[in-house]
């Protein structure tokens, strides 16, 4: 009688996807509390800039992936592109809310104050309101087809914004530094052991956020294909 073994079973993509950004997010964090030196003036609070700024580029990155789902799905009318254009939303106010959180954290001991109307913040803040009603448009929508619409209609104009943050400490007096959102300075404002820490913290958010994005457009995707086959079920039922 022949015998079955029994194949082992492979670890699969995503699994294999969530280790590699772990170990990525677990490097950051050795890099940003170990290896970078602590900074004379503002001392450890400085660590701080290792999630704050790469968060800052991600929300960037996210908003203008809104952008362009938004626009190419109004042009199209396809699912992906609203699947796109909205999981993009959630999680670039995700980040945005965490830009939010450690940046009063940072200021207090620096500036005194955990908020002030800085022009770079106060805009930050009206970002996150602009994305915050996007998400509830989609939330409260009479039916997914208008939702994927005024959202999308929300989420062009919406970006506008971007761009105000980003060149608010070049087109008004601010207390904010530029270093929070980066910009070609970096390499000569920064020791090269702090210029690596943040580096390797760009690259950690932005493979986490690359991998977040998919698993929700998947998750989405799966959705609205279990929406589509109970209401198919229903229909059938009643005829």
């Amino acid at each position: 009688m022949a015998t079955v073994t029994a194949r082992p079973r492979r670890l699969p993509r995503w699994g294999l996807a969530l280790l590699f950004v772990g170990a990525l997010m677990v490097a950051n964090m050795y890099f940003a509390f170990m290896y970078a030196p602590t900074e004379a003036v503002s001392g450890h609070v400085q660590r701080i800039i290792y999630v704050h700024v790469p968060s800052a580029w991600v929300f960037m990155i996210a908003f203008l992936i809104v952008l362009i789902g938004s626009v190419l799905y109004l042009v199209t009318r396809r699912d992906k592109w609203d699947d796109l254009a909205s999981s993009a939303a959630e999680l670039g106010v995700l980040f945005t809310s965490l830009v939010l959180i450690t940046g009063p954290l940072w200021a207090k001991p620096i500036w005194g104050v955990w908020w002030t109307w800085d022009p770079r913040l106060t805009f930050t803040l009206v970002l996150w309101l602009i994305y915050v009603g996007y998400l509830m448009i989609r939330a409260y929508a009479s039916n997914r087809r208008q939702a994927a619409v005024l959202s999308s209609v929300v989420g062009i104009v919406g970006f506008i914004d971007v761009p105000i943050v980003y060149f608010a400490v070049d087109w008004w007096e601010t207390q904010h530094q530029r270093l929070v959102v980066g910009g070609p300075s970096l390499e000569g404002d920064l020791p090269p052991e702090m210029l690596l820490s943040l580096l390797v913290s760009f690259v950690a958010f932005g493979l986490l956020f690359a991998f977040l994005l998919r698993q929700r457009i998947s998750t989405k995707r799966m959705e609205r294909e279990l929406k589509e086959m109970k209401e198919d079920a229903e229909i059938q039922a009643e005829g």
